[in-house]
């Protein structure tokens, strides 16, 4: 999770809002992903589709079976869609997603009857993970309002 917050942080000094996904298989990470939304102009950049992309390439396999996904912020619907159709079977994330979350905060699609059922365990490292959405989201606000320079003054969200 520490791999996927320090994506989260690239993402956040890039504008994006601030999420990271690592895939874990047998030790190793096989794929990593962060939010480009705003860069790529891409409703579909989502670190969780960035991460699986990247880890099937590497399994050379759309079967991610064995891996672990490890994400900062409670999957949306699109992101759980993509995790049961690579049959990941154990999901970890940090902040819940009281808007989009799909792991149970808004509705829980793993408990569904799509034949696959991954185990979820959310709240790692969840405070770290809130704490940089918080962060940029005050600046979101403060831009709106006129206020300062993104916090650490090399970008401004775009938002």
């Amino acid at each position: 999770m520490a791999q996927a917050l320090e994506l989260a942080r690239e993402a956040l000094r890039d504008g994006e809002v601030p999420v990271g996904c690592v895939v874990e298989k047998d030790g190793a990470i096989i794929g990593r992903g962060r939010n480009r939304r705003e860069r790529s102009l891409n409703a579909l950049a989502h670190a969780e589709l960035e991460a699986i992309s990247a880890a099937c390439a590497a399994e050379g396999s759309w079967r991610l079976s064995g891996a672990r996904l490890f994400v900062t912020l409670e999957p949306c619907p699109m992101c759980a869609g993509a995790i049961l159709n690579a049959r990941i079977p154990r999901i970890y994330y940090g902040a819940r997603e009281d808007l989009s979350g799909s792991c149970g905060s808004v509705i829980n699609l793993f408990m569904e009857n799509y034949g696959f059922s991954p185990e979820i365990y959310g709240g790692l490292m969840a405070e770290e993970s809130a704490e940089l959405l918080r962060r940029f989201f005050a600046e979101v606000r403060r831009e709106r309002s006129g206020g300062q320079e993104a916090y650490d003054g090399s970008q401004k969200p775009r938002r």
